[in-house]
């Protein structure tokens, strides 16, 4: 049997993983190459206290304060990581309203969660950036704003629109038993 460096068709095949269960047979596992899979925001891996580099680049990973807190939990030795791809590393693999500022804000957040990182994205990390992560790395996190369908009708325009209305329906449950409540507050208009 050829190794599989030597035999193309191994080299090719993609397996589509969904789950890393069986994983924890190999705790001195020290690179770990899961790129274009199916892999979203459940991805649990085991403790790997030797693990160094790790690409989950083109996956379903939305989440990316869990997936850096998990990270953090269960991978001590991690230098090198990859994210390209996925919805939580927002760039224009992912989408072309994302830019480089997004990105930059990206990075902040991800050294400020694993400062041990040698290499993020296949770029080296920079004294500077490193420096950031610590004075500016904890306010980077990437907010994904929540609309409930009934506020979105009214701001389909405007995604800061849409922010305020979501912030707007988060506190007014709480704002409702306040003294001073005024009731107009929660009649939201029909779509016309």
């Amino acid at each position: 049997m050829l190794p599989a460096a030597a035999n193309p068709a191994l080299l090719s095949k993609v397996w589509k993983i969904k789950s890393l269960e069986g994983l924890s047979a190999f705790g001195s596992l020290e690179e770990l190459i899961l790129d274009n899979n199916l892999l979203g925001d459940d991805l649990v891996l085991p403790g790997l206290p030797r693990l160094h580099t790790l690409t989950l680049n083109k996956n379903q990973i939305t989440d990316l304060e869990y997936l850096l807190d998990h990270l953090a939990e269960v991978t001590p030795a991690l230098e090198y990581l990859s994210l390209l791809g996925n919805v939580a590393c927002p760039n224009e693999l992912v989408s072309l309203e994302k830019d480089e500022e997004d990105y930059k804000r990206y990075r902040c957040f991800v050294l400020h969660k694993l400062p041990n990182l040698k290499f993020l994205d296949a770029q080296k990390v920079t004294t500077q950036e490193r420096e950031e992560a610590l004075v500016r790395g904890a306010f980077m996190k990437v907010v994904k704003p929540k609309v409930s369908p009934r506020l979105s009708v009214l701001c389909e325009d405007s995604c800061l629109t849409r922010w305020v209305f979501s912030r707007l329906e988060e506190v007014l449950p709480c704002v409702q038993n306040a003294p001073g409540f005024h009731p107009w507050i929660h009649h939201w208009p029909n779509k016309k």
